[in-house]
């Protein structure tokens, strides 16, 4: 079939390469504009913009995927069908209906469990054992057109939703090209969604990475990973300034004291720990960035900060 490609993010380039070397012809590629760095400079394009224009392929970069003129481009290439990972807009009815067959996105979760922005990072923080992804024809509801295909992927202990990410991205590449290649030869059977199980993935906001220390050790830990890498889980110091923080470890053998109080192992077993204090066990902290600095080891940012034991995070 020739497919038009729509993705942004690193994790879409996994089934845009997939899709490159299977027996589909990607005519066109389409990706949100380029973005600008942190010190809103230099403007850098996405991970499968990069990729598309290592393969010679031709980018389009629409504002708004709604504009008339870009669904005229569209249609122009005059493709079978699209396929979509992770790109980043609202595709309205007229673009859907720029192709031949359909437009089909991969979603990572089993659908229709966890639609909309954030699946992975809700399931984590959710506790969820068992995560997903999902082939499914785009309509115009929010993740609710019929499911080409599935696969199912374990949610190990301490995977941050980066971690689950890149898995899902890996194994949901073949999920694709499969799902494509069934709607091609007539075998595919897109099976409506059930109206039982429906939950919502809403995008992650720096309120959802605030760590609440009032709340179990084990809800603090799903928390911080869910939020890993973006946005970035964060806390506030003493002095009231603000600073990431990486993965905690649950230590159920440790007692906790008040929440968000910081101290440090006291025995051999401990020695070296940053402990901090939650509803329910201690927490030992892996790596902490305070404002306008690197990560670092926790053991290395407690011994320059000097702060004593009676320290606690999160009150301002």
């Amino acid at each position: 079939m020739r497919l038009i490609f729509a993705g942004t993010p690193q994790i879409a380039v996994p089934t845009f390469e997939a899709l490159l070397a299977s027996d589909h012809e990607v005519v066109a590629v389409v990706t949100q504009p380029d973005a600008r760095g942190r010190r809103g400079k230099e403007l850098h394009p996405s991970p499968v913009k990069r990729a598309a224009l290592e393969h010679g392929l031709a980018v389009l970069t629409p504002d708004k995927a709604s504009q008339p003129e870009f669904v005229a481009q569209i249609a122009a290439f005059k493709a079978d069908a699209a396929a979509v990972v992770a790109y980043g807009q609202i595709l309205q009815p007229e673009l859907l209906d720029a192709v031949g067959i359909a437009w089909v996105n991969l979603h990572f979760s089993l659908l229709p469990h966890w639609r909309g922005a954030a699946p992975v990072q809700r399931a984590i923080m959710a506790g969820d054992e068992i995560s997903g992804a999902s082939t499914f024809i785009i309509e115009q509801g929010l993740d609710t057109g019929p499911v080409i295909g599935t696969l199912t992927e374990r949610v190990r202990p301490g995977d941050t939703s980066g971690d689950l990410l890149t898995r899902l991205g890996e194994a949901g590449a073949p999920l694709m090209v499969q799902s494509l290649s069934a709607l091609e030869s007539g075998q595919a059977t897109p099976m409506p969604q059930s109206a039982d199980g429906v939950s919502y993935a809403h995008k992650l906001t720096r309120e959802d990475a605030y760590v609440r220390w009032e709340l179990a050790a084990h809800v603090v830990d799903r928390q911080i990973r869910g939020c890993t890498p973006a946005p970035g889980a964060w806390t506030t110091l003493p002095d009231g300034s603000v600073a990431k923080l990486g993965p905690v470890t649950v230590m159920p053998a440790v007692a906790s004291t008040v929440p968000g109080q910081v101290s440090t192992g006291g025995d051999d077993a401990r020695r070296g720990l940053v402990l901090v204090g939650t509803g329910s066990h201690s927490v030992a902290l892996s790596w902490i960035a305070p404002a306008g600095k690197k990560p670092m080891q926790a053991a290395d940012w407690w011994r320059g900060a000097r702060l004593g034991d009676s320290a606690i995070l999160g009150e301002s």
